[in-house]
């Protein structure tokens, strides 16, 4: 019965405790035996568990019996905390009706709470504020409620206290779940409309697709049209997640499941793309999300040249399951065959890499990350630079735009000098200040979005002692004084090294990477000069002195002349071998360097 369905999304900060309060609700509602219990169950992947974040979004049903007797259906979607992955939780909230806000009662309301909520509302969902965490010593409910209420405009009475750990509360959550959120709308006479929230490549099933129905009914064995691709296969297996998949006969409207149709082509398929039956179809789509747009782009090339192909065929079997990862093949001077590949922010490019290195048994070399600045020729032409190679030589080159964002800061009230003094060094401009209470501030920045996705959060983190907390959201694009700065080795330019920066910090970038290059790369059999230089202008040097044979160890006493001219011979063999020699630059100096360059 459709009126006692309840579809909901836990939307939180990172680390307030989304997790463990889906672990909580699977307990209490009888979803998992106390056998099979494991803290974090929803979060599936090892990336997951060792980080302690949630990476994917999670759909689970529950049965819940209300003291009243009557029998719930809920739906559950747990989603990702990190600002990285708000594209995840933007994607969640269109299966939903309703969600569960959580706020940490000893951290109180933080940057991606607001994000979240706003993007909650935004969706027309109905929520549910709940306080966790009551049971810690550092614990402080009321204030913490009285902000809450704040953020939504009710009374702090209407927020739900509960410890998903010790499980205290949770009788109450369940109560208002089902009182306070409303139940889907959807008919089973209309045509079929089932909304594609989700989906992953299984090796001997092919694409299995998470589905929410809006409208009408799905049978296993009916004839399915996906409307945005027009591909049209058999409902070969129908399911419901409990969590683990379970078939059934058919799914109605409100309710969420899986469908598998034996595809194997991964681009047939479409997350935000609606799925119709083709003798009773639906004549308009349901509204898919909108692209996500990548923030940082680092370029992903295999160690070894001839798992090429393995790493597109990874790519696209991770781009199934992960959607706000896009890519396009590159190639490097120094590294051979890549990709380009645009990621929302510095952890979702750890997360790919990391994912494609453990699932795929891939060894991948990354670039330095750049975000996508925009080249004005002076023959007037626009050009979109993802990468430094990109970029127009000098005399070609009018002006740079680059992307700023609006950054939001949450803090207590005492970090607000340190957090001005780190915004200010990052070229940040700032907005609002805004008192949440008299111990916690709001602190609005515009800033430029190659200095907040690269050690912005980490140096925030460092100077208020984890206590700030931060979101962003895409500006727009400034004209700023940008150089490349490309580095040479033995005279000869090392594309993967090169990076575009603001000209006060060229000279810094261009001493660190060739003094860190010194010592990684091996010495030679002649000296290597490592040079970084701004077009024909070297602003910073290094070398790397030669191997040098002892010419003159048989050479026992006797005139000095004879030891010069085996010193000068050899001299003019290096400088001989200097003009024919290529440096060899090893892997792990790519890899070292340009993971330096990421924590630097």
């Amino acid at each position: 019965m459709i009126s006692h369905i309840r579809n909901f999304s836990i939307i939180a900060h990172i680390d307030h405790g989304k997790s463990t309060l889906a672990d909580r609700l699977l307990e209490r509602t009888g979803a998992i035996s106390e056998r099979d219990m494991k803290e974090q169950l929803l979060d599936s992947m090892d990336l997951e568990r060792e980080r302690g974040i949630t990476i994917k979004a999670q759909a689970v049903r529950l049965s819940y019996d209300a003291p009243d007797g009557q029998q719930y259906e809920l739906n559950i979607i747990d989603t990702p905390g990190h600002v990285d992955f708000t594209y995840e939780v933007s994607r969640s909230l269109d299966a939903v009706e309703g969600a569960l806000l959580v706020v940490d009662a000893s951290q109180g309301v933080e940057a991606q709470t607001l994000a979240n909520t706003y993007m909650a509302i935004e969706a027309g969902l109905e929520i549910i504020p709940v306080m966790n965490k009551i049971d810690l010593p550092a614990a402080e409910p009321e204030r913490v409620a009285k902000e809450i209420a704040g953020v939504l405009g009710g009374s702090s009475d209407e927020v739900i206290a509960i410890s998903a750990k010790t499980g205290e509360g949770m009788d109450e959550l369940l109560e208002a779940i089902v009182t306070r959120l409303p139940p889907p709308e959807g008919l089973e006479a209309d045509p079929l409309r089932a909304l594609i929230f989700d989906s992953y490549f299984d090796t001997y099933r092919g694409v299995v697709c998470y589905i929410r129905i809006k409208d009408g009914v799905l049978s296993k064995g009916d004839r399915v049209r996906f409307m945005a691709t027009n591909n049209v296969e058999n409902a070969d297996e129908v399911g419901i997640l409990t969590p683990a998949a379970v078939p059934v006969a058919s799914l109605g409207p409100g309710e969420s499941g899986y469908i598998i149709t034996g595809i194997k082509e991964i681009d047939r398929v479409r997350v935000g793309d609606t799925v119709t039956r083709v003798d009773h179809p639906a004549t308009t789509a349901l509204p898919g999300y909108k692209e996500p747009k990548p923030m940082v782009y680092s370029g992903l090339f295999p160690t070894v040249g001839d798992d090429f192909e393995r790493l597109r065929d990874a790519l696209e079997k991770l781009r199934l399951n992960d959607s706000a990862l896009q890519y396009e093949p590159e190639t490097s001077t120094a590294l051979g065959f890549g990709f380009r590949c645009g990621f929302l922010g510095l952890l979702h490019m750890e997360i790919v890499r990391e994912r494609l290195e453990r699932e795929f048994d891939l060894d991948l070399v990354a670039t330095a990350p750049s975000v996508a600045y925009r080249a004005f020729t002076t023959a007037g032409a626009t050009i979109e630079v993802r990468s430094p190679q990109d970029l127009p030589a000098a005399n070609q080159l009018d002006h740079i735009d680059e992307p700023f964002v609006k950054v939001m800061i949450i803090s207590p009230s005492e970090y607000v000098g340190t957090i001005m003094e780190l915004a200010q060094s990052k070229r940040g401009e700032m907005g609002e200040l805004t008192y949440l209470s008299p111990e916690r501030v709001e602190i609005d920045y515009e800033l430029p979005l190659g200095e907040v996705v690269f050690d912005f959060f980490d140096a925030l983190k460092s100077r208020t002692r984890g206590y700030a907390s931060l979101d962003y959201e895409p500006s727009e694009y400034r004209t700023s004084n940008l150089v490349r700065v490309d580095v040479l080795l033995n005279n000869q330019p090392v594309d993967a090294f090169s990076a575009i920066v603001h000209k006060d910090r060229a000279y810094n970038y261009g001493n660190t990477m060739t003094r860190r290059l010194r010592e990684l790369i091996p010495r030679q059999l002649f000296d290597v000069p490592i040079q970084a230089a701004i077009g024909g202008r070297i602003i910073a040097r290094e070398t790397v002195k030669a191997k040098r044979k002892d010419v003159t160890a048989k050479c026992y006493g006797g005139d000095i002349s004879r030891k010069r001219k085996l010193l000068e011979k050899q001299k003019e063999g290096k400088k001989r071998m200097k003009m024919v020699g290529s440096v060899e630059v090893p892997q792990e100096a790519f890899v070292s360097a340009l993971q330096i360059d990421q924590d630097g």
